[in-house]
């Protein structure tokens, strides 16, 4: 599993804006800024929709103010994270969609679910500077505690 002080695994994203359909390597995304990525375990799901993603939509101008971009990772595609995207009010954070799970298999925080959903993320959140990990919080199974907005806007 991904460590504090280690470097974020190079991956290519792609995301849909209203501009259209993108694609980025995590080092155009996440390089030279401080970030925040929170990874959910799927898009339209309960937690992830009524209180994971809304946290982040709510205190957005407060991570801004920090100076801190936001990212939402799910093992989804590009088009089920673009309408979860708008279906939420959520423009001011980027959707990456993690379709195939390649990021999230190379962070150590994938999780199998078989026949539910299959390969998902773990419920987590992350800051990273530059690409460099400087503080990640991993929920443990079945809690949403350390990854909220309010705990990752206290360690930035």
């Amino acid at each position: 599993m991904i460590q504090i002080g280690d470097h974020l695994p190079e991956q290519e994203f792609t995301f849909i804006t209203e501009a259209g359909k993108h694609s980025a390597t995590g080092a155009e995304l996440f390089g030279g800024k401080k970030v925040v990525i929170f990874a959910v375990p799927g898009a339209f799901t309960p937690t992830c929709s009524q209180a994971h993603l809304p946290g982040f939509v709510v205190l957005a101008d407060q991570f801004k103010d920090k100076g801190v971009e936001l990212y939402c990772l799910s093992v989804n595609d590009a088009f089920v994270m673009r309408a979860w995207q708008q279906a939420q009010n959520a423009d001011a954070i980027t959707m990456l969609a993690d379709g195939a799970g390649h990021f999230t298999r190379a962070l150590g925080l994938d999780k199998d679910t078989g026949d539910f959903g299959g390969l998902r993320a773990q419920r987590f959140a992350l800051v990273a500077e530059n690409g460099v990990v400087t503080a990640l919080q991993v929920e443990a199974p079945g809690k949403f505690e350390v990854s909220s907005a309010e705990a990752m806007l206290a360690l930035v």
